[in-house]
Order: structure tokens, then C-alpha cells, then sequence
């Protein structure tokens, strides 16, 4: 991978190749008997934790929304093994890290804006809750006059 294979998800979120180590594990995946003599499924790991192209945000959001695939020295291990061939393994593995990473580095949802109820439903609650009341009065004992 040269420089130029760096994969920009954000203004704050770039991954660098170098960041990236990838190795190569036999899959339980599709493949009949090949399955059991080629490594096809890819183990990708990524050092969130010292990764370079991420903001502190980022870095922090992107351990999170890992999961368990994040060690506790915030390496995030991605294992991809549906397809028949390394490289499309490879292909689908770099998908879903650029996938968590552009997730993280989204921005914060804006603070939600309070509101009151109209004039009128606060009026419409109150003359329903009269009415009721007075319904269940009338439930109570009959003088007899």
C-alpha cells in the first residue's frame, strides 16, 4: 500500500495504511474442500488507540461503537471470511472498518428543543378531566330526600 491508498472518511478521520495490519486465516466460510488448504478469510487489525488520522472524538467514539471486536489497548480486530477469495475478504474487511469509522465520525446529534403543549390541548386535557371527575361523583351513594 502506498500513501496514496489512504482512505479519507472525514475532514477528522483519515486511515492511514499504515495503521493497518492485515493477515490471512483459513475460513469456515463457502469454498467446499479449498476451504480446509487456502487462507482466504482476512483478519484485519487497526490501532485505533494511536491511529494518526483521528481526532480524540473520533478515536474515542470509533472504540466504542467496536464493541467487542476492540482489544483493551484499542485495537480493532475485523475478521471477514463470506467471500471465496482473499481479495474480496480484504475488500470487505476495509468496508466495514471505513464503515465504523465513518459512523464515529459523524457529528453529535443537535440538543433536542423543548416544547409546550398549545393553549388549546392543555384546555382539551383539562375539560376531559372535569368530565370524568363529575362522571365518578355520580357513581357515589344516592341520598334518599
Amino acid at each position: 500500500m502506498s500513501a496514496e491508498d489512504r482512505i479519507i472518511v472525514a475532514a477528522d478521520a483519515v486511515i492511514h495504511p499504515d495503521d493497518i495490519e492485515e493477515s490471512f486465516i483459513r475460513s469456515s466460510g463457502p469454498g467446499g474442500q479449498n476451504v480446509n488448504k487456502v487462507a482466504t478469510a482476512v483478519q484485519l487489525r487497526f490501532d485505533a488507540a494511536r491511529a494518526p488520522g483521528l481526532s480524540e472524538r473520533v478515536r474515542e467514539r470509533t472504540i466504542k461503537f467496536a464493541g467487542q471486536r476492540a482489544t483493551k489497548d484499542g485495537v480493532i480486530v475485523i475478521e471477514a471470511g463470506r467471500f471465496r477469495t482473499q481479495e474480496q475478504n480484504r475488500a470487505d474487511a476495509r468496508a466495514r472498518l471505513t464503515a465504523l469509522v465513518a459512523k464515529a465520525a459523524e457529528p453529535p446529534p443537535s440538543p433536542r428543543k423543548k416544547t409546550r403543549p398549545s393553549k388549546g390541548s392543555v384546555e382539551r386535557r383539562l375539560k376531559t378531566k372535569a368530565g370524568r371527575s363529575t362522571v365518578k361523583k355520580l357513581r357515589g351513594r344516592v341520598d334518599s330526600d
